[in-house]
């Protein structure tokens, strides 16, 4: 067998203005914090799990404060000023990781909440038998 390695690609470059968007996406398992420029191209990211929490842990105030700010710090250092806040889910660390990202330096111009609600919603299946 030939042993065939996968050539990548060149990185891409990603223009980044002193304006941007904070996406704060909070499940019950975890939570996934992105900063990205206008365009909606990722500048940093950032999750509970990738800074080493595990199970429970993961929904947990301190895991988004810790995710958030490792995301804002290196957004910051990169030239981010200020950033619009969307947040979408239920998860625990909604509010720590708004109030880390204002505290790493970050302007806050506008808190977007952007949870889908079901409305009706899709048939429910059939009910369970006893």
């Amino acid at each position: 067998m030939a042993n065939k390695k996968k050539e990548k690609g060149k990185k891409r470059v990603v223009a980044i203005d002193s304006v941007g968007q904070a996406h704060i996406r909070a499940t019950f398992n975890n939570i996934i914090i992105s900063m990205t420029n206008k365009k909606g191209q990722v500048i940093s990211w950032s999750s509970a799990g990738k800074m080493g929490f595990r199970g429970a842990k993961k929904n947990t105030p301190y895991a988004a404060q810790v995710a958030a700010s490792d995301c804002a710090k290196i957004a910051f250092d990169l030239g981010l000023k200020e950033a619009e806040v969307f947040v979408k889910g239920t998860g625990a660390g909604r509010e720590s990781a708004i109030r880390t990202i204002s505290d790493a330096g970050i302007d806050i111009t506008l808190i977007k909440d952007m949870t889908p609600i079901p409305h009706g919603g899709c048939r429910a299946s059939k009910r369970r038998r006893p």
